[in-house]
């Protein structure tokens, strides 16, 4: 089970040997990067939460392909099954406001971030120390708003890049394009619960993106496929 001569685990292999088929020009040496993943979990009571169906699978593919193209990316991710992409630093949280703070910090040495996460936009107001007991009638719990991660570092982020992500479910253009400029996008990456394929959990996506410039629409693609179109629009940024 350890010391010298233990095999590495087969992910750790498969990641390794994977870099290797996929070796690519370094394009983004030099370059530090911050990929927020993962669903965030915000407690009610020590037993439950309010979370969202978000695998994490799409920012870790984002992840995985800005370390293969020479970037230092620091991962910060929600709770996922998922392993660590080879050559990623991983900074695991919970909540939003963990995630808030562990994503304003390390944005402050970056050259630029991805806000892939889905983040819960309200958390209860007061959370419970022992389990709430089943009793008779409805029960009601007030939500308050957690802190906007994306508004914050739109608002901090000079010239550096800043790549956010909309899930809609209805007037998607409409809906991305006011995140865009609301939250100081360079572009944003669209996707709609409407289009077969996309959405979460699965391993594939259908994107579409969106700037300032106008519009792409992607066909449907593998999550990893779609992480190698997102890296060559963060390489074209850094090269104008």
């Amino acid at each position: 089970l350890q010391g010298k001569g233990r095999m590495a685990e087969p992910d750790a292999i498969a990641a390794f040997v994977g870099g290797l088929l996929r070796e690519k020009k370094k394009s983004l040496q030099g370059k530090r990067l911050i990929v927020t993943a993962g669903a965030t979990i915000e407690a009610i009571d020590p037993v439950r939460f309010i979370s969202n169906h978000s695998s994490g699978k799409m920012g870790y593919a984002i992840a995985g392909e800005l370390a293969d193209r020479g970037a230092c990316v620091t991962l910060v991710t929600g709770r996922t099954e998922l392993p660590t992409p080879a050559g990623v630093e991983r900074v695991d949280v919970l909540s939003a406001t963990e995630m808030y703070d562990a994503a304003v910090r390390a944005f402050e040495g970056s050259d630029g971030a991805v806000m892939c996460a889905a983040v819960a936009d309200y958390t209860p107001d007061r959370v419970s120390d022992t389990k709430i007991k089943k009793c008779d009638g409805d029960m009601c719990i007030t939500l308050r708003r957690t802190r906007d991660i994306a508004a914050e570092l739109g608002a901090h982020k000079g010239g550096r890049l800043l790549v956010g992500f909309a899930l809609e479910t209805h007037d998607e253009q409409a809906h991305a394009e006011a995140k865009l400029e609301k939250k100081n996008f360079d572009f944003i990456v669209l996707n709609s619960l409407r289009d077969a394929g996309a959405g979460f959990r699965g391993d594939t996506n259908k994107v579409t993106f969106i700037d300032r410039t106008g519009r792409e629409e992607l066909p449907l693609l593998s999550k990893r496929e779609v992480a190698e179109r997102i890296a060559e629009r963060i390489e074209e940024f850094f090269a104008e």
